[in-house]
């Protein structure tokens, strides 16, 4: 049964938001993989990179924008990545009724046995594949994540029951109307897990000497055929995809550590520093300076689940 937005489960899901995030940006919960998301203003145009995760907007909306595709996830949808992925993203928000939302990040681990208990039952088909997707939020996961909040609301409950009742949003999202996609997903099965993992592997080592060809040999691909299947998935090249990977971690050193343009284009792999320049312009817009003062304070510039320890929000 699709969740209905004017539902007393959903006014309290808002009223406990409130209370657990009371500032605009991320507040990190009192569980690791779970983050509360909060803008009192609308935020257009804004490149991210999201980690493999669930978004749930329980106020306001957003909209994100990958290749020819639009999703949206608000009170009725929520959000789905199964891979990380660079997208465009837009936040409807006002200061009277700020965007509300929760961030999830995927545990492999969990995600992993809790689909193969799935597939045991035969009971939910297995459909194709899709790194990210929007899907309506039915009525038992809306129940289990109000059950998730109250429970964060207590430092004891949230230490001893939030585990097992993220545990249960997994399984909700598995079992739900596109779960048979996430769960093919996450299986890392044929082609799409070729190149999930090497997606991983671009993400892990970003600094690093990233040849499309040896990308392609790892992943048991021709050069080419890597090429078809890699834009298949993400919308985008190999090569666009690691230097908007090397520009997103470069920015949140910025940010974060204070680096200096020069400094954050050294750490993720640029040799020249005005090459990098170059390319953060032509990406964000903007040059570093502009936009490292320009997005301080917004939203999206943080990633919603941790992406690697330079970024993680403590």
């Amino acid at each position: 049964m699709a969740f209905k937005s004017d539902t007393v489960v959903h006014s309290k899901i808002v009223k406990y938001l409130y209370q657990l995030a009371p500032h605009e940006g991320y507040t990190q919960s009192l569980v690791g993989d779970v983050r509360f998301m909060r803008s009192n203003r609308p935020l257009k145009n804004t490149a991210v990179l999201y980690e493999p995760s669930i978004v749930i907007i329980c106020q306001g909306s957003k909209r994100g924008y990958l290749g020819d595709e639009i999703y949206i996830y608000d009170a009725l949808h929520y959000l789905v990545l199964s891979i990380p992925l660079p997208f465009t993203s837009e936040t409807e928000a006002t200061p009277d009724e700020p965007m509300l939302g929760i961030a999830i990040r995927l545990n492999t681990v969990v995600i992993a046995e809790l689909a193969a208990l799935v597939e045991v039952s035969g009971e939910h088909a297995v459909e194709a594949p899709r790194g990210m997707l929007a899907t309506p939020l039915e009525e038992t996961l809306a129940d289990a994540i109000l059950r998730l909040l109250v429970a964060l609301a207590a430092p004891a409950d949230a230490r001893i029951l939030a585990p097992h009742i993220v545990r249960e949003i997994y399984y909700r999202v598995l079992v739900g109307g596109q779960g048979g996609s996430v769960r093919a997903a996450l299986s890392h099965y044929g082609q799409f897990g070729k190149i999930a993992k090497a997606l991983s592997r671009i993400h892990t080592n970003y600094a690093d000497v990233l040849e499309v060809g040896n990308l392609a040999k790892e992943a048991g691909m021709s050069t080419p055929a890597f090429h078809v299947h890699f834009k298949a998935v993400t919308q985008t090249t190999p090569i666009q995809y690691i230097k908007s990977t090397r520009l997103h971690h470069a920015r949140l050193l910025m940010i974060r550590n204070g680096l200096t343009a020069a400094a954050a284009a050294s750490r993720v792999g640029y040799e020249s520093p005005s090459q990098f320049s170059r390319e953060f312009k032509r990406f964000f817009g903007r040059p570093p300076a502009e936009e490292v003062r320009t997005m301080k304070a917004s939203l999206d510039l943080l990633p919603p689940t941790h992406l690697v320890d330079l970024a993680v929000p403590h």
